[in-house]
């Protein structure tokens, strides 16, 4: 999350540019507005995710095995390699998932620590419902995004 509430004045970066001569300007308040406007959008998504008892990540585990054409799970390892979140994270999650019954956790295979994660058919609605508003949460965004 990008805290900084008020980003740095015109001024201000011009005086850090002439301090720090490999400094591009632009490029630094380009990526400093970025960087806020995407915070705000996150913001916005756990708001909206709440609203469904699912958290950013929790969603992101469900829409990371949705977007599989061909397969209706993966291995917790597979989800592991998609998303950007520590082992005992992960594994905290998938068990809440789990209780919440949006996804069944088997042994996959010959290898007794391997686990296959299966979105549910309520975890399938679950998904169904947040996207709705999710694309439609990200269209206004975007749209904000562009009439700047």
């Amino acid at each position: 999350m990008f805290l900084l509430k008020e980003l740095p004045s015109r001024q201000m970066m011009d005086r850090y540019g002439s301090r720090y001569p490999d400094m591009d300007v632009q490029a630094v308040e380009d990526a400093l507005t970025m960087m806020r406007r995407a915070s705000l959008l996150i913001r916005d998504l756990e708001a909206y995710f709440s609203g469904f008892n699912l958290s950013l990540l929790r969603f992101l585990i469900l829409i990371v095995i949705d977007r599989e054409p061909d397969r209706a799970s993966l291995t917790m390892g597979e989800i592991g390699e998609r998303l950007d979140v520590s082992k005992p994270v992960m594994t905290r999650t998938i068990k809440t998932l789990e209780g919440d019954g949006l996804i069944t956790v088997t042994q996959g295979g010959q290898d007794k620590r391997s686990k296959v994660i299966t979105p549910t058919e309520r975890g399938k609605h679950a998904l169904d419902e947040v996207l709705r508003g999710y694309f439609k949460l990200i269209s206004a965004f975007m749209q904000a995004v562009d009439d700047h």
